[in-house]
């Protein structure tokens, strides 16, 4: 084992025994081969499946396709051939569907989910409303504490985030936060899990790979 799966491995597995002393269900893969087959084992046929825009779920692991391949029912709403209206059809019904599959901006040492919304739809998901939740977390994700993790969504996510979406937020050039107070700020709902919500089903799968932004 190399140095720096060992040290994937430690962190990954010290952080799902913080979340399981949350309340989270919580279970760690070192690859993500072995995370896919875990979490495609909630996903049935006919199933209302929504996805919370992650580019963990839909790119690195290819679980759009996959869940697509089993047989159920997806809610994308970032489907590009979809009006405004149509896309907030979707999100809506992604609040009460049988799985909802997201990442996380940031997981922490000590067990708390940390995410930065836009809309609040993801935040919203994870909080309350699906049957069952399932949140995808690489290793690269792991935070000291709630402070760090909101440092690592200032300097990491919403940069990257903003570039993807091709937004033109300062953090786009300068590739940090700069609390930007214009109309196209997707940086608008702080959410930090510091317990499982008491009713709502949340597995969280953290992969020892590097995953999303």
């Amino acid at each position: 084992m190399s140095i720096h799966q060992w040290h994937k491995d430690t962190l990954g597995q010290k952080t799902v025994e913080a979340l399981k002393k949350n309340q989270f269900d919580a279970v760690y893969f070192p690859s993500k081969e072995e995370a896919i087959e875990h979490v495609l084992s909630y996903i049935t046929s006919g199933a209302q499946v929504g996805f919370g825009g992650s580019m963990t779920i839909s790119q690195d692991l290819d679980l759009v396709e996959k869940a697509k391949a089993k047989g159920a029912e997806l809610l994308v709403h970032g489907d590009p051939q979809l009006t405004l209206e149509e896309r907030m059809e979707v999100m809506r019904k992604q609040q009460v569907c049988d799985v909802f599959l997201a990442s996380t901006n940031a997981v922490t040492l000590d067990g708390c989910l940390v995410n930065m919304d836009g809309v609040g739809n993801r935040v919203s998901a994870l909080t309350f409303g699906p049957k069952k939740v399932v949140i995808v977390v690489g290793t690269n994700k792991i935070c000291q504490d709630v402070d760090s993790a909101v440092e690592r969504l200032q300097t990491i996510a919403a940069p990257k985030n903003n570039k993807r979406l091709n937004t033109n937020n300062p953090c786009t050039v300068t590739g940090v936060c700069a609390d930007c107070k214009g109309s196209g700020r997707i940086c608008r709902i702080l959410s930090v899990l510091k317990r499982k919500p008491s009713l709502t089903d949340i597995t969280v799968v953290v992969v020892g790979e590097e995953l999303g932004y």
